[in-house]
């Protein structure tokens, strides 16, 4: 008996795993140390990186604190927000060409939502810091957004 993935559950998945496997201390870090921003795998290996997420921060100071709260907000918002619009919008959507646009599109708009909200926990937030912000998220989603639509294209629709 084949088990049918649903679009919601398919870009849930997608959307779970780019933030663990490219949002983790070690490949953030790693990332960081050994790519350059100056070459095209670099410049998009640090925009995998983007949802970063850490179990603890890097030093004792209130700064450090508040940044590891805001990414790591940042990434549950992301993979909420996600499930959030594919739950809500799916159900016209079989897959396919609408899936895979649909997947895409859903990550652009999460990732800069949960941007402009995480930016007020930093120090010093503006409107335009957060507007910034929102935009580097929304640049993670149109270059990343094609592996959840992907996922999406190629799951079915749950009834």
């Amino acid at each position: 008996m084949a088990k049918t993935r649903t679009v919601t559950g398919a870009g849930i998945v997608a959307t779970t795993a780019l933030v663990l496997i490219f949002g983790n201390q070690a490949f953030v870090e790693w990332v960081g140390n050994h790519t350059s921003g100056n070459s095209a795998w670099g410049w998009f290996l640090r925009v995998l990186a983007w949802p970063r997420w850490a179990l603890g921060p890097v030093d004792d100071s209130s700064g450090a604190m508040r940044r590891l709260i805001a990414d790591d907000l940042r990434a549950l918002l992301l993979i909420l927000i996600v499930a959030v619009i594919l739950g809500v919008v799916t159900k016209s959507v079989v897959g396919g060409a609408g899936g895979f646009f649909l997947g895409w599109a859903a990550l652009v708009f999460a990732s800069a939502l949960a941007a402009f909200i995480t930016a007020f926990i930093v120090a010093d937030p503006s409107l335009v810091g957060a507007f910034q912000v929102a935009g580097a998220g929304s640049a993670y989603g149109l270059f990343a957004g094609w592996i959840v639509g992907i996922a999406t294209a190629t799951a079915k629709r749950g009834d």
